[in-house]
């Protein structure tokens, strides 16, 4: 005699099937509440820090005016002193963030968000934008009497003006012994010693130098009341989204738990 397999009642199915649909649909739900929060957070993060980041503009301007005639190698220095030390504080940062919120102990997962968020966010905000601003603004294309005058040479390497084009300047290839080991004593800090607090309050001063710095490299015109604002506006940008992407939304985006606020800094 055969035996009879057991067929469910469909109510029963209807009901497994609604319970089913039910907890996928809170699932939705709390995703998106959760990228709600975190959008907030971002936007929140944004806000408090265009402040601070309209101050330390005005004194990449100031810092442009009072050191306007320095020579292109003293800027390419200075420049140099400016961006690892930008990578170091802005390594600690996005490493330490995510260290803290994401408690792993891998220390090849901190490695790889450390040397990401700082060089590669370093490199647009002191190099990438600061030299798309320079064009725009048009402050680093010697006059036509200047080049046909001989007045003018490229400020890095003393070459004529007529053979002179302007230059961006990415760290991590030029001079990457330097800016390379820089992004690795930030994570080496991070992993050990998580902190947030006073290294991005030190990063973002210390983007606007290395950005006021690499348009000083290419500066090839008098500075005036209309292109100071010009790159006041330029240091504003390089320095606002792309360093509050850095400590804040790229370690976010690897973070599992939910964060209350990004604000509270450690």
């Amino acid at each position: 005699m055969k035996e009879k397999k057991w067929i469910p009642a469909p109510s029963a199915v209807l009901r497994t099937g609604f319970a089913g649909m039910t907890n996928q649909a809170k699932r939705s739900e709390a995703q998106e509440a959760k990228m709600r929060s975190r959008l907030a957070n971002i936007l929140i993060e944004l806000k408090t820090h265009a402040p601070f980041t309209l101050f330390g503009a005005l004194t990449g301007i100031a810092m442009m005016l009072v050191f306007r005639g320095l020579s292109g190698q003293t800027s390419y220095r200075l420049f140099y002193i400016f961006h690892p030390t930008h990578v170091v504080l802005s390594a600690i940062v996005t490493a330490s963030l995510f260290r803290l919120h994401e408690k792993t102990k891998s220390f090849i997962i901190v490695l790889l968000i450390g040397y990401f968020g700082s060089i590669g966010v370093a490199t647009l905000s002191d190099s990438i934008i600061p030299f798309y601003g320079e064009s725009i603004l048009g402050v680093a294309i010697p006059t036509e009497a200047q080049v046909h005058g001989g007045l003018h040479t490229n400020k890095v390497t003393a070459e004529p003006a007529q053979h002179y084009e302007p230059k961006i300047h990415i760290g991590f290839i030029e001079e990457w012994y330097i800016v390379n080991p820089a992004a690795m004593l930030g994570i080496l800090i991070a992993f050990f010693l998580p902190r947030t607090k006073l290294p991005h309050a030190g990063h973002i001063l210390v983007s606007t130098w290395a950005s006021a710095a690499h348009i000083m490299m290419n500066l090839h015109s008098e500075v005036t009341i209309l292109n100071a604002v010009g790159m006041f506006i330029v240091l504003f940008i390089a320095v606002w989204l792309p360093c509050c992407f850095s400590d804040i939304v790229f370690p976010m985006l690897f973070v599992k738990t939910e964060v209350i606020s990004p604000h509270v800094h450690h």
